[in-house]
């Protein structure tokens, strides 16, 4: 164990490698969106599907995939080449449609998609290229974001947010969680989950937080940030890094799952909190002393103690 960490670290590092490494990868893996992007072989269709996958990602599961689903099967078995006619494709996808998404966006998605990676060889160089030349994640989606924009001709409307939220804006506020997972694919190394089919650094990605991660995060004290902004982001990462700098978001997909099955109350619920395997560390279970919602992060007295005992970070709450 490293001894950088203070002892509250080393609980919350040992309770999230327990549920990592006893995460049920076979059985989790079918419910979640990147399933479908272990079905194709080429690199092209694998990077067309998980950034349609990612960019619908939100809302509930069951109709993210029952869509999903849907578009795929209208794509055919080689979505990028489907891509090289953005007309035909408008017209295959008519009529499908997901919360705020309708079938134009994707379709202007897609085509934007498929020019940058017959311009730079894959959306994956792109980013690389892009990354090299800003050191600076942040900058380089942004600049990958404008490039598919500019080649589908995906504008901003003034009627509908679909155009505009289909792939958001990493200059704003936003935590960006839908990009951040597709980097998280497409970065990481191969697992069985993530793909690893991009040549970037793990240590650079940062966790797509959702509302279980964040729920969870706020809960083993990882950030004090109530809305998850990319500034949450970042901090919970840091958090994350203080574990494994090398890979910190390898821990995401078996937090993400178990916020999902525990339904995490965020209280002190002897019934919903049974079996939840970072329990023991839960700033709700861990006496009055810590026992803090709302109100983490203004007690300063508890604060200061913690910084005087070593501990960093959003751990001093």
């Amino acid at each position: 164990m490293d001894r950088r960490l203070s002892p509250r670290e080393r609980s919350v590092k040992r309770a999230l490698d327990a549920v990592r490494d006893g995460c049920d990868v076979r059985a989790r893996l079918p419910q979640d969106p990147v399933a479908v992007v272990h079905r194709y072989a080429d690199i092209h269709d694998r990077e067309i599907v998980a950034l349609a996958a990612s960019c619908i990602a939100f809302g509930n599961l069951k109709s993210i995939r029952a869509k999903l689903e849907d578009l795929l099967h209208r794509l055919g078995p080689h979505p990028a080449r489907r891509a090289d006619t953005p007309d035909s494709l408008r017209v295959l996808l008519h009529g499908w449609k997901h919360r705020v998404f309708v079938g134009e966006d994707i379709a202007r998605l897609l085509a934007g998609a498929r020019s940058v990676q017959r311009e730079f060889g894959s959306l994956g160089a792109c980013f690389e290229r892009l990354l090299r030349e800003s050191a600076d994640l942040r900058g380089a989606l942004a600049s990958w974001c404008d490039a598919i924009r500019a080649g589908g001709g995906l504008g901003r409307s003034a009627v509908r947010r679909g155009p505009a939220h289909v792939l958001p804006d990493a200059r704003g506020s936003s935590g960006c969680k839908r990009l951040l997972l597709l980097l998280r694919w497409m970065g990481r190394p191969a697992d069985g989950i993530d793909l690893g089919l991009w040549k970037v650094d793990p240590a650079v990605l940062l966790v797509p937080v959702d509302v279980h991660v964040h729920k969870l995060a706020l809960n083993l004290g990882l950030t004090r940030r109530r809305v998850p902004s990319w500034q949450t982001t970042e901090e919970i990462t840091r958090a994350l890094a203080r574990f494994d700098s090398a890979d910190p978001t390898k821990y995401d997909f078996s937090l993400c799952h178990l916020g999902m099955l525990q339904r995490c109350p965020s209280r002190r619920d002897a019934r919903m909190c049974k079996g939840c395997g970072v329990q023991s560390v839960c700033i709700h279970w861990q006496g009055d002393d810590r026992r803090q919602t709302s109100s983490c992060g203004k007690k300063k007295r508890q604060s200061g103690q913690s910084r005087r005992r070593g501990e960093m970070g959003p751990f001093t709450c």
